[in-house]
């Protein structure tokens, strides 16, 4: 029979599987909420994705839950499970490799996303992180607010904008790391979902491995008469 350590295994991998639904439709809900920074680093489309990534796992999971409560000599629940976890595992390293490839030209993308937000949200990042503009003071740049009057943008634009010391004054640096930060969490997230995704699959095919040699010694018994074979 199926040892107990082999489904402690495939028990702990499975309830990694449902933590990791749970947590991606939850936090697609969640970043739904209005929230200039995070509405702008995660798209509508991203979060229906993340929604959609996180009702395949846990329709995944129900299916796990009922290819192990079948009788032992059937293991088609067992393939079944796999077809299923394998496109889970596509979508997922979809979804984490798009994440990843968008954060390697970020202060370019983000710069198309900031040109398209509102004037009240470009005010309000600029009042936030005490940036005026975005790559420079003429860049994008909304007087008003609390930080950027017409006096500290003409200062501004008297600076060097590429120089490094002069970066903190311009919005490309903070909006960038708090993009980073998140879409980074983002496809790490996404990743560790491979993880569990590749150690349920072993966990499944070692078990439709055992299943079908438990029912080949029984076939093998009953042949000799009912005395084990082993």
């Amino acid at each position: 029979m199926v040892s107990r350590k082999l489904m402690g295994a495939f028990a702990c991998f499975d309830f990694f599987l449902l933590a990791a639904g749970v947590i991606s439709v939850v936090l697609s809900i969640v970043w739904r909420a209005p929230d200039v920074l995070m509405n702008m680093t995660i798209s509508k489309a991203d979060l229906t994705a993340g929604l959609a990534l996180g009702i395949s796992l846990l329709i995944t999971f129900a299916v796990s839950i009922a290819a192990v409560v079948q009788a032992n000599h059937i293991t088609v629940g067992f393939v079944i499970l796999n077809y299923f976890l394998l496109a889970d595992s596509v979508i997922v390293l979809a979804i984490g490799s798009f994440v990843w490839f968008f954060t390697l030209r970020e202060r370019d993308n983000f710069h198309k996303i900031y040109a398209e937000e509102t004037v009240e949200h470009r005010i309000f990042i600029q009042d936030k992180f005490k940036c005026c503009g975005y790559f420079n003071a003429s860049d994008l740049v909304e007087v008003g607010g609390n930080y950027c009057n017409q006096t500290q943008v003409n200062f501004l634009n008297t600076l060097d904008w590429a120089d490094d010391n002069n970066a903190h004054f311009f919005c490309v640096k903070p909006v960038t790391a708090f993009a980073d930060m998140t879409l980074n969490n983002i496809f790490s997230t996404a990743y560790g979902f491979m993880a569990v995704l590749v150690g349920l699959i072993l966990c499944s095919l070692c078990v439709v491995n055992k299943r079908k040699e438990d029912e080949r010694f029984k076939k093998i018994d009953a042949k000799r008469g009912g005395a084990r074979f082993v």
